[in-house]
């Protein structure tokens, strides 16, 4: 018979938290615990095996829905490995998009900076140019008005 263990040992086992795991079996991610006479939760070794799919899944950054599909493919031979790497081509598209505006962001927050810091006359925090390029949610500096 297989041993059960506890939702404590399992997520201690795991490295994933308590609610987590409770959260995974209300949306069906792991299988549904085992109770005890006494109403708590055991887990059987497939729902370690199965956390440990999830959680290698959501440290790339994979979503939800991704996880489930990842975890039906991991628990599935009749399914074919190239669904796994669609998912995963998928997942890298949006990664490299981000990666892009994050580029972008980047580019403009030193262009703002580096307004800041040629211009500043040390006025009011209120007048700064980094403020107001915020606040006109522009990609490039705006003239000095005053603090910078």
């Amino acid at each position: 018979m297989a041993e059960y263990i506890t939702i404590g040992a399992l997520a201690q086992s795991t490295g994933v938290n308590v609610s987590a795991i409770r959260y995974y079996e209300e949306i069906g991610l792991i299988p549904k615990a085992h109770r005890r006479p006494s109403g708590h939760r055991v887990y059987g070794p497939e729902a370690q095996e199965v956390l440990a799919v999830i959680r290698s899944c959501r440290e790339f950054g994979f979503s939800i829905e991704q996880v489930r599909e990842l975890v039906l493919l991991s628990t599935n031979a009749q399914l074919p490995c190239d669904e796994t790497r669609e998912i995963a081509q998928t997942h890298l598209n949006a990664v490299q998009a981000k990666l892009s505006e994050l580029r972008q962001l980047e580019k403009n927050l030193t262009s703002f900076i580096q307004s800041c810091t040629e211009n500043c006359i040390g006025g009011p925090a209120p007048q700064c140019n980094i403020l107001e390029n915020i606040g006109s949610s522009g990609t490039q500096p705006v003239a000095a008005k005053g603090c910078c």
